[in-house]
């Protein structure tokens, strides 16, 4: 095949696809005739749902991310062993995957962000881009009690010094061994402007006149939510999604939206999100840039022990209206005073750029153009 760009992409959780399908549909539509190339153990789905300007799909596990209890909870020694175990193969899968840079015929590497990806492009003589808003060493570091953490984190360092540079997206951690570094503004989804919010509302069946709070766990299913406890239902309504039919009865003011009838009706995710007033979540990066992409406020709540929280939570109101709801109080259905503090909240005191897909795209074009 023609020269191709490769993106590696963590399979931990939806965001790091999230953002790269951004970044890969700005790119093709810089550069259509260039084959892309998507190696990652997340959900071939969520690529083919919409409109992906990926080449080629090709599965297979490139990190091990931390293990999940569920949505909210993890499981740090799991974590620390299976990513132990991952790297004392390195070997075996850098032949692999460096066989698999040069059968696509790579000529750029993009990683978000497994180490793996760095050291096989350096076998395969292919530069590699670390581009991410962490490292897997600095959210390891955090684990600093487990057995093998440091020769673990030194090993994970040293692979992405590996790399020819690292795009660093805001909310940022790691990148100590990487360099030069590249400051890239927020990479977000934007939801369609040819309607305004009241009118996504009518066009996805949600009430257009009363205050909207989105949830938004990925894999917390219907049946774990305390919707027959919420106090919140005079004051506001509540919009859940689902993927397939919703087989659980909710009480009026919860509306349950499939991701079929959204994306049949030629909706998005990021359109719910700015159809909102409020999305209730857990912190990740890609549902924080969606919500300052598309100006909606944010209750979140705890997501267990992970480096990244504390950092999102320090620099989140800089961007965008939030509040915390405990784990408790998110439990039990006690949303209601929290989503009335919010609401009174003022708009954030920083407006930034949500454009990073395409200085991203542009930048890749570049180096591949240059090559």
């Amino acid at each position: 095949m023609p020269p191709s760009v490769i993106f590696y992409i963590s399979g931990h959780g939806f965001g790091h696809a999230i953002r790269q399908i951004a970044i890969i549909n700005a790119l093709h539509a810089l550069t259509p005739a260039l084959p892309i190339v998507v190696r990652t153990a997340a959900p071939e789905w969520l690529f083919t749902r919409t409109t992906c300007g990926a080449s080629v799909f090709l599965a297979g596990e490139t990190d091990t991310g931390v293990v999940q209890i569920d949505s909210l909870r993890l499981d740090v020694g799991e974590s620390v062993r299976q990513a132990r175990a991952f790297v004392a193969r390195f070997d075996e899968l850098v032949a692999r995957e460096a066989a698999l840079i040069r059968a696509n015929s790579g000529r750029l590497v993009i990683s978000d962000a497994p180490p793996l990806a760095c050291a096989a492009s350096a076998a395969a003589g292919v530069p590699a881009i670390v581009c991410a808003n962490f490292t897997w060493d600095w959210i390891y570091r955090e684990y600093s009690e487990q057995p093998g953490v440091e020769s673990l984190v030194a090993e994970i360092g040293r692979v992405y010094s590996t790399a020819s540079a690292g795009w660093r997206l805001p909310l940022s951690g790691g990148f100590e061994t990487i360099d030069p570094i590249i400051d890239l503004p927020f990479v977000a989804r934007h939801g369609r402007a040819d309607l305004d919010p009241p009118g996504i509302r009518r066009a996805v069946t949600l009430p257009p006149d009363r205050p909207l709070a989105l949830v938004s766990f990925g894999g917390y299913g219907l049946h774990q939510l305390p919707l027959t406890r919420l106090d919140c239902l005079e004051e506001w309504d509540i919009v859940l999604t689902t993927r397939g039919s919703a087989s659980v009865t909710v009480p009026r003011g919860v509306h349950v939206v499939t991701e079929e009838e959204l994306y049949g009706r030629g909706f998005r995710y990021e359109d719910l999100v700015r159809a909102v007033d409020v999305v209730i979540t857990k912190p990740g990066y890609g549902i924080i840039a969606d919500c300052v992409a598309n100006d909606s406020a944010m209750l979140y709540t705890s997501r267990g022990r992970f480096a990244e929280y504390d950092v999102m939570v320090r620099e989140m109101p800089r961007y965008l209206r939030c509040r915390h709801l405990e784990l408790e109080a998110f439990e039990t259905g006690a949303w209601n005073a929290a989503l009335r503090i919010l609401a009174g909240l003022p708009g954030p005191p920083q407006r930034v750029p949500t454009d990073g897909a395409q200085v991203a795209a542009r930048m890749i074009a570049g180096l591949v153009g240059r090559a």
